[in-house]
């Protein structure tokens, strides 16, 4: 059996905008329904939601059938996290909170085996789809998308060592977090912050790194696509559920 190929890797290799969707529900139906419904791609979400490494595995599977990726994100940016992700099938991460060049190599290792990471060796995984794949130790990395998430201003200072840390494959901004450092908590939408997050994606891009980024401010999203943001989250799964919800009970509201 060959590796599967990550055509979302390969997409922004190539340059080409992928639009994703953030996934917050530990259920393999929600996530298979949202699976067919055209993204790019979907993240799962282990750092703020009710659910572990191996919970997404059969989330992943759910998706699996569909012309999707999905990218999952640990906790914090924890070997031990990060292993049982890949043995349980993630080819693309997203790395939370990554402040300079060094936690960005920490990541990479994380991802790679000896003797150029520290993963660990397991034969029998669905990351190796138990085994089927020929030489999987030797070349599971060259499909392995690492994205990293810059969210502080410490970070915002260290973009350019942090995009030219060899294994890193494109660097994530979050206004959320980001607003917090800044001093705007629960402010992803400040101006301070629309400016802050804009000119970072102008600086990766630069950098020769894909830019990504995650915000419901529809407006903003458009400003930093234009600015060169290339892998887009433009909507959650809580979100979505939630306004149409109150706006079909709105609706027979009496």
């Amino acid at each position: 059996m060959d590796l599967p190929k990550n055509h979302f890797k390969a997409a922004l290799k190539d340059g080409r905008r992928q639009i994703g969707l953030w996934c917050s529900f530990p259920d393999s139906g929600a996530v298979e329904m949202l699976a067919a419904c055209g993204y790019d791609w979907l993240l799962l979400d282990t750092e703020h939601a009710a659910m572990g490494p191996v919970d997404t595995m059969p989330l992943m599977q759910a998706a699996a059938p569909y012309d999707v990726t999905t990218i999952v994100r640990p906790g914090w940016n924890n070997p031990v996290e990060i292993k049982k992700l890949l043995d349980c099938g993630a080819q693309s991460l997203l790395i939370p909170y990554v402040q300079n060049a060094e936690e960005a190599r920490d990541a990479v290792a994380a991802v790679r085996y000896p003797p150029a990471g520290i993963r660990g060796v397991a034969g029998m995984t669905r990351g190796s789809r138990y085994g089927a794949i020929k030489d999987y130790a030797k070349i599971a990395h060259e499909e392995i998308c690492l994205l990293v998430q810059v969210e502080t201003t410490e970070a915002l200072s260290n973009i350019e060592e942090i995009a030219a840390v060899d294994g890193v494959d494109g660097l994530f901004i979050g206004p959320a977090d980001l607003a917090a450092s800044m001093g705007h908590p629960g402010e992803p939408s400040h101006p301070e912050v629309k400016a802050a997050v804009i000119d970072a994606v102008r600086r990766i891009g630069k950098a020769g790194m894909p830019a990504g980024i995650l915000t419901l401010d529809q407006s903003f999203l458009r400003e930093a696509a234009e600015a060169g943001a290339l892998f887009i989250a433009v909507d959650t799964d809580a979100g979505l559920l939630r306004r149409n919800a109150l706006a079909r009970r709105e609706e027979w509201q009496d």
